[in-house]
């Protein structure tokens, strides 16, 4: 006996990305419904070898049904995820708008799989931001080890976690810098994205991070530890697809680096990749497509006592967004709902 799952968004980037995941991983479902705005109404999407007719989430009759991933943003996220809690249906978020409530669990199956209990408080279980997950399943063995104090992360993030219109501006203006008179003025960004980069990742706050940063750092605290110092600078990258992070950690106990990359090796989640020779680590372009969270460049931080830098990098379409949420749907039903 399989479960009853709704998509919803099943049209953008993340939504398909969330069936594909479903179907890869052989998640038992007995039924599959589509939902999409009504403008996207009947649009077909791919569910392994099936092809499903998207239905209008404005209508849609959560009664039922056992879990939905949603995948439309905050503002529609607040509409409709009370709607389906109320029916019975577990949601499975991966907005925003409920990663900080203190009575909604957020999960990354591979650091806090316990927290999975407290969905029931409203039915809602958040995913977390994309830059968060990748980082935080390469922390926790670590922490678990040694104690983090400290984390200073940059990210490198790619422009398909602003979604399709930004990929699209990429792009364009990559092709307009070739052709005279078609240059592209930008949209999706405040300054041109293609063969540039851009040091600000949602708006501005008082403190002067920016709130993609300041997402990392609250999100961080809650999933790994609070006792945890986090500073973010999150950057927009000419990439379409894969988000990278230089991190640098400080433990309370001395880490080697042979033993952290032997950590690391059998985490859950991690595949370590790390020769010191040319090409010895992997790119964004090398984890499109893949379930795992890449670790490279391990190496001691000789200017404190206990420091270590790597390099990770992650699908954020995958680790950063659908395969959460398909890793959460997993462990709900694994850990509560125990039908599948």
């Amino acid at each position: 006996m399989g479960y009853k799952v709704v998509v919803c968004g099943a049209t953008g980037n993340v939504g398909r990305e969330m069936l594909n995941i479903l179907a890869e991983r052989q998640f038992p479902v007995d039924e599959v419904a589509a939902l999409a705005s009504r403008r996207s109404l009947g649009t077909e999407v791919s569910f392994g070898d099936k092809t499903l007719k998207t239905q209008d989430l404005d209508t849609f009759d959560f009664t039922g049904w056992d879990m939905a991933l949603f995948a439309i943003g905050s503002d529609a996220t607040k509409k409709y995820a009370p709607i389906a809690a109320k029916a019975g249906c577990v949601v499975i978020d991966n907005s925003s708008l409920y990663r900080y409530d203190p009575d909604v669990p957020l999960i990354v199956p591979e650091c806090n799989p316990d927290a999975i209990h407290g969905y029931s408080k409203k039915n809602i279980i958040a995913n977390p931001n994309c830059s968060t997950a990748q980082m935080v399943v390469a922390l926790k063995p670590l922490h678990e080890r040694a104690k983090i104090k400290r984390v200073v992360v940059s990210t490198y993030q790619s422009v398909s976690g602003s979604g399709k219109d930004a990929m699209d501006e990429l792009w364009d203006q990559t092709k307009g810098m070739f052709v005279p008179g078609q240059e592209v003025e930008p949209k999706a960004y405040p300054k041109q994205i293609a063969f540039n980069v851009i040091p600000q990742i949602d708006v501005f706050m008082d403190s002067g991070d920016t709130k993609e940063e300041w997402k990392m750092v609250t999100e961080t605290k809650k999933i790994v530890d609070p006792s945890i110092k986090v500073t973010a600078t999150c950057v927009r990258v000419p990439v379409f697809v894969g988000h990278a992070e230089s991190i640098n950690i400080e433990t309370e106990e001395f880490l080697d680096e042979d033993e952290a990359r032997e950590i690391l090796r059998q985490a859950p989640g991690l595949l370590v990749v790390d020769k010191r020779e040319p090409g010895g680590y992997v790119t964004p372009v090398e984890c499109v497509g893949d379930f795992a969270t890449f670790i490279s460049r391990i190496r001691q931080d000789v200017t404190i006592d206990n420091g270590l830098n790597f390099w990770c990098v992650s699908d954020n379409l995958r680790k950063g967004a659908a395969l959460n949420a398909v890793q959460i749907a997993e462990l709900l039903g694994r850990e509560v709902l125990k039908k599948g």
